[in-house]
């Protein structure tokens, strides 16, 4: 018989939740609406006071070029840093599941990268692909300026792309394996015996039955993409948003334009923007992008 707890004392539960709570409106909600009185006042950037100004703020960063063209690289970034994480992830997890020779000892270390924290990755990246020093300056050796991200805008968005993806193929590893050995094994022995070969039965028994899956690692590599931690620390420490603003992400303007240039109710403006984007990018996946799930 199933023996059961009961706490006859109701200020027990609330004393359990405290903490979380504690932590919740410390670190969500007290900055979300500080971020909000900021956004719809003039603060001033050495404090005395502020002015009550409506809508100005908002009507300044949607009139400011530099935003939108903030808002272009943040795009960039996001679908292309999230497409390269999941289509790696996925090579990895499908040779993985087939159980290769040593699969059993990389699946411990496609996990790692992800444990390693940004700045470390975004130093390790710096080092490496340093147009003068770096292991690919050779290539810079037979064609002098071919590959250097400090003055190309293309080349440094595609290595903080690289980083990003890098860094995140660990995490859709994990579940990508775990929805595929979900999947059971009688599905893909009959179509085998069938005489399908192993890309015709990704294409049409995993893939179908991975879609849950896709569309949970699309929201969260997405949503880091475009307001996670990761995603700054990878272009504080490689570019600096630079060069001429074209790796200039939205989360990282947010911080150049409230912390450098003291400009706090415009950055509140845009961190409030940036939330309605993310909800609305969520939305929309939810609402369309679900419809070609296959549950089981």
């Amino acid at each position: 018989m199933e023996k059961r707890a009961v706490f006859r004392a109701g200020s027990l539960a609330y004393l359990l939740i405290l903490p979380q709570l504690l932590l919740v409106f410390v670190f969500f909600y007290w900055p979300t609406g500080a971020a909000l009185y900021w956004a719809f006042t003039l603060e001033m950037p050495w404090g005395g006071g502020n002015q009550w100004v409506g809508l100005e703020n908002f009507s300044a960063v949607l009139n400011d070029a530099k935003y939108w063209s903030s808002v272009a690289a943040s795009c960039v970034f996001a679908f292309a840093a999230t497409a390269l994480a999941l289509a790696q992830a996925l090579v990895l997890a499908l040779f993985v599941d087939r159980q290769l020779r040593g699969s059993k000892s990389f699946r411990s270390f496609y996990v790692w990268p992800y444990a390693v924290a940004a700045p470390a990755v975004s130093l390790a990246f710096r080092f490496i692909f340093a147009p003068e020093t770096g292991l690919v300056a050779f290539v810079n050796q037979w064609w002098p300026g071919l590959w250097n991200p400090s003055i190309n805008g293309a080349q440094a968005m595609t290595l903080v792309v690289l980083c990003f993806a890098w860094k995140w193929i660990g995490y859709n590893f994990i579940f990508l394996l775990a929805a595929l050995q979900s999947i059971p094994r009688a599905l893909t022995e009959a179509s085998a015996m069938d005489g399908a070969g192993p890309l015709r039965r990704m294409l049409d028994i995993q893939l179908p039955l991975l879609t849950p899956t896709f569309l949970f690692l699309l929201v969260i590599n997405l949503t880091e993409s475009f307001v996670g931690a990761d995603s700054f620390g990878i272009v504080d420490i490689l570019t600096e948003g630079g060069p001429a603003n074209a790796t200039n992400l939205l989360v990282y303007k947010i911080y150049s334009d409230g912390f450098k240039a003291l400009d706090y109710s415009g950055a509140a403006a845009q961190s409030i923007i940036l939330m309605l984007l993310v909800m609305v990018l969520t939305f929309i996946q939810f609402r369309w992008v679900e419809r070609r799930v296959h549950y089981k």
